[in-house]
């Protein structure tokens, strides 16, 4: 948190602790105390473009829950009466973005940065689980703001009139409440989605969700099998990314919809690996690794399906141990087939599966040769992302466990990377042309060549330069039939 942000802060508890009833008072000061740290310029400028143009204009939703918490926001939506074609009047001399203008919405591009603009409205019946039939623009500010999914999410807030609060978000903001906005069910049946917001916020905020709307949560979960894959994995990705994740994750298994979300978590509930090395069944070890992974996805999502072959794996040794030979692949295949299912990137999978399938490759001694073979493998951009993937491992299978193999191979490959020993063929100092200016012809043996100087470079970095190479060939091929 920067100093400036530091410093609003402050300045705001020192308005509610030395002038608790000045309440418009205190809601004029802090508005202008935000304008000057928090708000940044372009918003402020929208706010108030709207008002000279006789509109009422607020910010509203996350960004004022984000201001009340002291966060900066990612980003601010602003709410006005001004219909769309006002908004976009008003902004004549700004780049508009009409995509939402049938709901009211108006994107006006100002410094490089996207603001949506909203007209206040409310909302015919939902008919598909995730959008209204139709919206009529209102004046009414507290009825836009009751169609709103949670409390936190339902306060708007100006200069002019401070904070607008009808449903009491400030409050579950200080208990620490996910509450929706009036009978949960009704929210729900409007927009599927929301079940899984709820814990999304809650996981998010480390906040505990309300009674009712945690119990509307488990009986109605199973809609969510009708919302798109595409926003069940933001939601989800967004889970995975937050401080803690396993909140989230404990939360959809006892809300019963982990088998709508992620149901390769299943067999790993309460199963014993009957092995000494590890404390805990899979499923509360995967949460362990995932919570102890850097907040970088490919690596979050490699932690949650890392282990996740280990159901389907188990054999039992005369001792009564069980072992997971080979594990990792079918972990591989089932990362790849449910990042698939939730229309990820080809890169995302790629890196992802990497990770799984090398994932134990931290019991291998290995030399500078091998870990060279290794970096080729996962890559150079993810080879310390496998590293920290194998610490959490680690460190989540027992108490005792010792990570200081680990922490020396990290400064091993620091060290082959930093001074530049190659690793792969295409940094080898000679390439195919190379070989065919020697007199060889396309096909098989070019690339038999290059897997030679390949290993040979491995072994003795220094080779790598053109006329040691040249030579290797010719020591080597020099009787080969198609020279």
């Amino acid at each position: 948190m920067d100093i400036k942000t530091l410093l609003a802060i402050r300045q705001v508890e020192f308005l509610y602790l030395f002038f608790p009833s000045c309440v418009i008072l205190r809601l004029q000061i802090i508005w202008r105390i935000y304008m000057d740290y928090l708000i940044p310029k372009y918003v402020v400028e929208v706010v108030d473009k709207l008002e000279k143009a006789g509109y009422e204009a607020f910010i509203v939703g996350g960004s004022v829950r984000d201001l009340i918490l002291g966060r900066s926001p990612n980003d601010f939506d602003i709410t006005t009466n001004a219909r769309p074609d006002e908004i976009i009047e008003t902004f004549a001399d700004y780049t508009s973005i009409l995509t939402g203008v049938d709901f009211g919405t108006v994107t006006v591009v100002i410094d490089k940065n996207n603001i949506e603009i909203t007209t206040h409205r409310i909302e015919e019946e939902y008919i598909d689980g995730r959008k209204p039939s139709k919206v009529h623009f209102t004046n009414d500010l507290e009825g836009d703001l009751s169609r709103r999914d949670f409390t936190i999410n339902a306060m708007a807030f100006n200069g002019e009139f401070g904070l607008i609060d009808p449903f009491k978000g400030q409050k579950d903001l200080k208990d620490k409440l996910i509450k929706t906005v009036g009978n949960p069910r009704e929210r729900f049946e409007e927009d599927h989605l929301r079940i899984l917001r709820a814990i999304r916020f809650a996981t998010q905020l480390n906040f505990t969700i309300e009674e009712n709307t945690y119990k509307a949560c488990k009986d109605m979960g199973k809609l969510l099998r009708s919302i798109s894959v595409e926003r069940i994995r933001d939601e989800l990705f967004k889970i995975l990314l937050s401080e803690k994740p396993s909140y989230g994750i404990k939360l959809m298994k006892d809300l019963e919809i982990l088998e709508v979300i992620l149901p390769e978590l299943l067999p790993t509930i309460g199963f014993d690996q009957r092995n000494p090395h590890h404390s805990k069944d899979v499923f509360y070890h995967t949460l362990c690794v995932v919570d102890n992974t850097p907040t970088i996805l490919s690596v979050r999502l490699a932690a949650l399906f890392h282990d996740l072959g280990k159901p389907h794996t188990l054999s039992i040794d005369e001792e009564g141990v069980g072992h997971f030979y080979g594990h990792e692949k079918v972990s591989e295949d089932i990362a790849r087939k449910r990042l698939n299912g939730l229309n990820c990137s080809n890169q995302l999978i790629k890196r992802v599966t990497s990770l799984v399938r090398e994932h134990m490759t931290h019991h291998a001694n290995y030399k500078d040769k091998g870990l060279k073979r290794l970096i080729r493998r996962v890559g150079k951009d993810n080879i310390f992302n496998l590293i920290d993937l194998q610490k959490a491992d680690k460190m989540c299978s027992n108490p005792q466990a010792d990570i200081t193999l680990l922490n020396n191979r990290e400064k091993q490959i620091k060290r082959i990377l930093d001074s530049k020993e190659p690793y792969e063929k295409k940094q080898l100092a000679i390439d195919g042309s190379d070989i065919l200016k020697l007199g060889y012809k396309e096909g098989k043996i070019i690339g038999e060549i290059l897997d030679y100087l390949m290993e040979k470079v491995l072994e003795e970095p220094k080779l790598n330069n053109k006329d040691d190479l040249l030579r290797l060939i010719m020591m080597e091929f020099e009787s080969d039939e198609e020279f």
